[in-house]
């Protein structure tokens, strides 16, 4: 973060969905602000703004966060990503968003961006995540509409979705050394 001078503003430099930004913010700003008014990330959901019912999650560096309560300037140097980010270059959606789509993860839809950040954060850390690993990190998120089993299977469905788009690790055969 680069102070302005004798004002309460600071210039950011972060990464949004993959592209380089830098933003000057008011040091009372919210991520969920910036995000919402610099950045037009309407997915990043405004709703307790307390930090929590998960609506406005994002990912910082992989880990999921709460942008209603984090200061715009504490992504100075990080990697954001919010659910506008989730999509492959040309269209394809993520593993996450197959997952809730085969498996009706939603009603309202409210809650399903931040469950879809929630999920992808998961999914890059514990890849293959067992049930109670599952309901932990998605606690984080309030659903009032969907009973929660849905969106349990959509996170399953997702894990193995991206299992099965994971390059297989196959083993590089050394060259035959050239003989003079």
């Amino acid at each position: 973060m680069i102070p302005d001078d004798g004002e309460l503003t600071a210039t950011v430099q972060f990464e949004l969905n993959g592209h380089t930004q830098a933003v000057r913010v008011d040091t009372n700003e919210t991520l969920l602000g910036m995000l919402r008014s610099e950045f037009d990330c309407r997915g990043v959901r405004a709703s307790c703004e307390r930090g929590v019912c998960g609506a406005c999650t994002v990912l910082i560096d992989d880990l999921p966060v709460a942008a209603c309560s984090t200061f715009a300037f504490a992504v100075d140097g990080a990697s954001v990503q919010t659910v506008e980010g989730l999509a492959d270059d040309d269209g394809t959606p993520s593993p996450a968003q197959r997952g809730f789509t085969e498996c009706g993860g939603f009603q309202c839809g409210y809650c399903t961006s931040g469950m879809l950040m929630l999920t992808t954060g998961l999914l890059r850390h514990t890849p293959e995540p067992d049930r109670a690993t599952i309901r932990e990190w998605i606690s984080s998120n309030t659903c009032r509409c969907t009973g929660y089993e849905t969106i349990l299977e959509s996170v399953e469905c997702a894990a193995r979705i991206a299992a099965a788009d994971a390059p297989h690790n196959v083993p590089v055969q050394p060259k035959a050394e050239e003989h003079r």
